[in-house]
């Protein structure tokens, strides 16, 4: 019984050793259909780490409005990306409803502006 197990460890062992290092490569460098690399930005990991996702989703509206709404209205120029960050430090209402958006004061302004920038750069 106690050979079975060893083989069977063994065999296991050497299975899980074998790479597959084209699978990696395929995940970590741009392909030459797309010359696309899938990586977070910043933007969205402070997003991810942040209270947004109590009351925005990516694409359907729940307290407020959906990313890409807001990337729908409002086109990628410095002036909107810095409109949009001041709103996520100021907070605000009015525009999407009247539920007002909660201030994110401990936040700095170019974190701000890598979330506003990511927000505009997911439109379909």
């Amino acid at each position: 019984m106690k050979l079975k197990y060893l083989l069977f460890g063994a065999a296991l062992i050497s299975l899980t050793s074998f790479t597959n290092d084209t699978l990696d490569a395929k995940y970590s460098k741009p392909t030459k259909k797309t010359n696309a690399i899938f990586q977070t930005s910043d933007g969205e990991k402070l997003i991810a780490k942040s209270d947004c996702i109590g009351c925005h989703k990516l694409d359907k509206k729940l307290i407020g409005p959906s990313y890409l709404d807001i990337a729908k209205k409002y086109p990628v120029n410095e002036k909107n990306v810095s409109y949009l960050s001041g709103k996520i430090i100021k907070g605000g209402s009015g525009v999407w409803g009247t539920i007002p958006m909660a201030a994110h004061g401990s936040l700095k302004k170019e974190e701000a502006k890598s979330m506003a920038k990511y927000i505009l750069s997911i439109k379909k």
